[in-house]
């Protein structure tokens, strides 16, 4: 027998199993589908500061980023792809772990690289950062440059039509797009960060693509552009 499924308006976390069972008549047949929804995982830490987040919060601010809290077989999938970083962060299940490809002090220098787990973890008690995870977006994200304080950058974006970007929304136009700007922009949570898909030296300095990040700077202080969506 001959037939096809159809999933439409998919969110992020409705990757996994399927069963989908085949009736004509007599004959009956039964076959498990496995969808995988493409995205890119994200470490995201507190304005208050690193391992500030109970797994609740880490849920709540993957959710606020246009994100969802990571699976390991998302995480290990972004090792494989060149994810390094040092903290250690809340994935859905309840876990911590984090991805280390350049062993290093205090990263498990004595270790090979791998994802480091420190096991099940306090879900109300226990404070870490988070990973999250996204995909592609609907919109668009665009840059105006200026020197903005926080305020003016969200009106910057007022009068473009749209609104400042998300963490998810840059890393997801970095994943999908080859977003490449070499300018710090406000986003909509306080941070300032920018996109490299293309990595030079008075970019970032680091030989690696990756989203870079000035943290959670002084709000008042006009220094930096708008990444604004719509």
């Amino acid at each position: 027998m001959d037939a096809s499924l159809q999933i439409r308006r998919l969110l992020l976390d409705d990757g996994g199993k399927y069963r989908c069972e085949l009736v004509n008549g007599i004959e009956d047949e039964s076959v498990v589908i496995t969808l995988r929804i493409e995205g890119v995982v994200f470490p995201y830490q507190s304005e208050d500061g690193r391992y500030r987040l109970t797994f609740h919060e880490a849920k709540e601010v993957c959710a606020e980023q246009d994100g969802i809290l990571a699976s390991y077989h998302q995480l290990y999938r972004a090792w494989t792809e060149g994810l390094d970083w040092c903290n250690a962060g809340w994935l859905q299940d309840g876990t911590v772990h984090y991805p280390i490809i350049q062993p290093r002090p205090a990263c498990g220098a004595q270790l090979l690289p791998g994802i480091r787990s420190y096991g099940a973890k306090d879900k109300n008690q226990d404070r870490f950062d988070a990973f999250c995870f996204t995909s592609q977006t609907s919109g668009s994200v665009s840059f105006v440059s200026g020197s903005f304080s926080f305020e003016q950058a969200g009106h910057a974006c007022q009068r473009q039509g749209a609104e400042l970007a998300l963490v998810g929304h840059l890393y997801s136009a970095w994943r999908f797009q080859n977003y490449d700007q070499c300018d710090g922009g406000w986003l909509r949570d306080g941070s300032v960060r920018f996109p490299i898909s293309n990595p030079r030296e008075l970019c970032g300095g680091i030989p690696e693509a990756g989203v870079r990040s000035f943290g959670f700077p002084n709000k008042m202080k006009p220094l930096f552009g708008a990444y604004c969506y719509m």
